[in-house]
C-alpha cells in the first residue's frame, strides 16, 4: 500500500532529506506534501489526506507542539499519527509532547531503518 506523507520543517534541506530517506527505506509513497510550519501544514491538511505526519518542532509562524493540539482537536485529524523529528533530546519535550498526542520521537540524525519501522508501526493493518 502507498502513503501519503507529510513532512513539516522550515528547513528545507532537512524535508528534502527526510523525503529522500524515506525512499530509500523502501516505504511505498504515493505523495509526499511539504510544509514551512504549522500553519501551511494545517492549511495543507485541509484539501489533501495525508497517512502519517513527520514535525519538527521549532519552526516560525507556528511550531511543531502547536500543530499537534490543532490536529488533535480536530474530528478530522484527531487519528492522524504525528511523529517529532528533532535534535532536541530532553526528556521534558519528549514527555510534553507525547502528553500533547504525538505517537512517536525521533532525534536527529534518522535512518531509513527508523524511519520504515515508525511507517510500518503505526500505519500497517493489524493482521
Amino acid at each position: 500500500m502507498a502513503y501519503n506523507i507529510m513532512i513539516v520543517d522550515d528547513s528545507l534541506t532537512a524535508r528534502t532529506f527526510i523525503a529522500r530517506t524515506l525512499e530509500i527505506s523502501g516505504v511505498e509513497l504515493q505523495q509526499v506534501f511539504q510544509a514551512r510550519n504549522g500553519q501551511e501544514a494545517l492549511d495543507l491538511l485541509q484539501r489533501e489526506w495525508v497517512d502519517i505526519v513527520f514535525v519538527d518542532i521549532n519552526m516560525p509562524v507556528m511550531n511543531g507542539v502547536e500543530l499537534v493540539r490543532r490536529m488533535r482537536a480536530s474530528e478530522v485529524l484527531k487519528s492522524v499519527p504525528v511523529i517529532v523529528i528533532s535534535t532536541d533530546r530532553s526528556a521534558q519535550r519528549m514527555n510534553e509532547l507525547k502528553a500533547a498526542g504525538v505517537q512517536a520521537y525521533l532525534t536527529k540524525p534518522i535512518t531509513p531503518e527508523e524511519l520504515k519501522s515508525i511507517v510500518e508501526r503505526y500505519l500497517t493493518p493489524a493482521a
